[in-house]
């Protein structure tokens, strides 16, 4: 079982094609007596790729549930946990996102299970839960 956030990367990638068509779309129509150093176009390219690079790793991220046991990636942050180590799941009332709660008290956030996504987030927290019954 692999599950993605739906609607966070569908807001995410949006985002950064929006902010990469208007940096070009201002870059153009900007007239000619404006003139940018090279260090100013440096400062505004690693603005706008630490931007796009934020928004990919909300994009990419995923919980990959296997026999061996949850692999978690949130933004650039890899956990795997063996289902040895697994306490169990919990999604509180009005949290964002559940978390998985580990043997030795660890808590992980298992961001690519949005609230906002509905009944799939429901579903994919009670899958969790059955592989680790």
């Amino acid at each position: 079982m692999t599950v993605r956030p739906q609607g966070a990367r569908v807001v995410a990638y949006g985002v950064a094609a929006i902010l990469l068509v208007l940096t070009a779309v201002i870059g153009l129509a900007l007239p000619d007596e404006i003139v940018f150093r090279f260090s100013e176009k440096v400062t505004l390219a690693l603005i706008l790729a630490a931007a796009i690079g934020l928004l990919h790793g909300v994009g990419r991220s995923f919980v990959r549930a296997d026999d061996d046991g949850v692999e978690v990636l949130n933004g650039y942050r890899r956990h795997h946990v063996p289902w040895s180590q697994v306490e169990g799941v919990s999604m509180r009332e009005g949290a964002p996102w559940p978390t998985l709660v580990t043997t030795d008290d660890e808590r992980i956030m298992l961001f690519a299970i949005q609230r906002t996504d509905g009944p799939r987030s429901r579903d994919a927290v009670q899958k969790l839960r059955e592989w680790i019954a």
